[in-house]
């Protein structure tokens, strides 16, 4: 798996993956400012989402489940969205400015805040 830049294709990280192999971005929503974490899984040399984990609806996240998805509201007032039936090819973000995006993978935590520099427009892809 890498992560590239969007436009120039400047490598920022590689990693080894297998079929399976879970990884996850989370960051802080900047229209509602609260924390989002969305997993994904690798499936051939697509990117297969697991599942979102978030704690606060508001502008900007998912209001509508699509067909196969629930909703599942946790005890501790956290939810998670599960039962995806899409994939991608890659996933596209703008690294915060304000607040980092962090990537999850293979018990690693990095801040792509530093590794990406702030508003980094990233692409994450299976190779």
């Amino acid at each position: 798996m890498i992560i590239a830049d969007t436009d120039s294709g400047a490598l920022y990280g590689r990693w080894s993956v297998k079929e399976g192999t879970e990884f996850a971005i989370e960051f802080i929503h900047s229209v509602n400012q609260s924390p989002v974490r969305e997993v994904f899984q690798v499936r051939g040399r697509r990117i297969v989402p697991v599942e979102t984990v978030f704690s606060s609806f508001g502008a900007g996240m998912q209001t509508e489940l699509e067909e196969g998805e629930e909703l599942i509201r946790e005890e501790d007032g956290t939810m998670r969205i599960i039962g995806f039936t899409r994939s991608f090819t890659s996933l596209a973000y703008i690294v915060g400015t304000v607040s980092d995006h962090t990537l999850y993978i293979d018990n690693e935590r990095i801040s792509l805040r530093e590794r990406c520099g702030k508003n980094a427009h990233i692409t994450v892809r299976v190779k």
